[in-house]
């Protein structure tokens, strides 16, 4: 089948090319909602470096979408159904290690033509389908909240089982997204954030307790710490946990900085610390996010106040407009309803 696809050739400029695709045994869905990632940001703005830029480019962007499917030769989904793409296409399996580790996994968005396509052609096992009455901006960044369930299932089978007060580093969409799977997994514990925007913090109505990071005198020490800062404020994120947190507690790393963050490893081997780190997502973690959607639908409630723009695109300029906007936008989610 002959396929569109809008690939970013340079920074901020993008070319629709046509490609021939097997449809063999695939399933074909047609984007409906996509959701821009700060990963995107970078490719779009040129911000990363120029060997990066020659290596990866072009590329088709995007790594957050969902869809409706047109067909399916595998018999696995009916036409018509709602889906969740999957961007992670693993190439081989290991006892040990998970797709999204595997070094010789593809990304979609990375290297490996992303979302931004007039339909994908998957694997059956790429697409999870999603439940009736999920809302279709949401549901757009569902990749995002599937990292954040990954974090957390991973902390499950890392952390010790004294879990009664559980802190949150970070004030942004991940921040939010982990705080509110913590309090649905985690009903007995408590959630405390800590961030650097009070405003931000108002919306974090479903924890138990907000801390601005510059005022946490007398705040009782946490068992466990996910930090969820990223970029510059990744340094004080994690010297603040390593403060506040007790013996022995695990530290759950979600934060993508460019530069190298120091830490005081002194006083990680004095109180025992453990510090992991999380990156993408895979297969289960999809399920897992979707069945929840399912369980506990006022998690999509939670999550459309992330919502913060949605934006059709039917031409070109209209994908650099959404761009363009997400780069101004004060917190959350900015989505594009594609119709291209």
């Amino acid at each position: 089948m002959l396929n569109t696809v809008y690939r970013l050739v340079a920074p901020r400029t993008i070319v629709p090319v046509v490609v021939s695709q097997d449809t063999a045994g695939k399933v074909v869905v047609r984007p409906t909602h996509l959701s821009i990632c700060n990963a995107d940001q970078r490719y779009y703005q040129g911000i990363r470096s120029k060997e990066v830029l020659d290596e990866k480019l072009p590329m088709a962007l995007i790594h957050e979408g969902i869809g409706r499917v047109v067909s399916d030769d595998s018999g696995t989904f009916k036409p018509g159904d709602n889906v969740v793409m999957l961007p992670n296409a693993p190439v081989e399996k290991d006892d040990y290690v998970a797709e999204n580790y595997l070094r010789s996994s593809k990304f979609c968005g990375s290297g490996f033509d992303g979302f931004m396509q007039e339909s994908m052609v998957l694997p059956p096992e790429r697409v999870v389908l999603l439940p009736q009455g999920a809302t279709s901006e949401v549901a757009a960044f569902t990749e995002l909240v599937s990292v954040a369930m990954h974090a957390i299932s991973r902390f499950d089978a890392i952390a010790h089982g004294r879990r009664d007060r559980i802190g949150v580093w970070g004030d942004g969409n991940m921040g939010y997204i982990v705080s509110l799977l913590l309090r649905l997994r985690h009903p007995d514990s408590k959630v405390v954030v800590f961030g650097r925007n009070a405003l931000k913090l108002n919306d974090f109505t479903f924890v138990d307790e907000t801390h601005l990071v510059g005022d946490v005198a007398g705040v009782q020490l946490v068992d466990h710490a996910f930090e969820c800062a990223g970029g510059e404020g990744s340094v004080a994120a994690i010297e603040q946990i390593i403060d506040l947190i007790n013996p022995e507690g695990t530290v759950s790393l979600l934060g993508v900085s460019e530069n190298n963050v120091p830490i005081s490893t002194r006083m990680v081997l004095e109180k025992g610390l453990r510090l992991f780190g999380s990156s993408r997502s895979g297969r289960k973690d999809f399920e897992d996010t979707v069945e929840l959607y399912r369980e506990r639908p006022e998690m999509l409630d939670y999550l459309s106040a992330l919502v913060c723009s949605v934006n059709e695109a039917t031409q070109i300029a209209d994908i650099s407009r959404a761009f363009e906007d997400d780069i101004h936008k004060p917190m959350g989610k900015t989505v594009i309803k594609w119709n291209m």
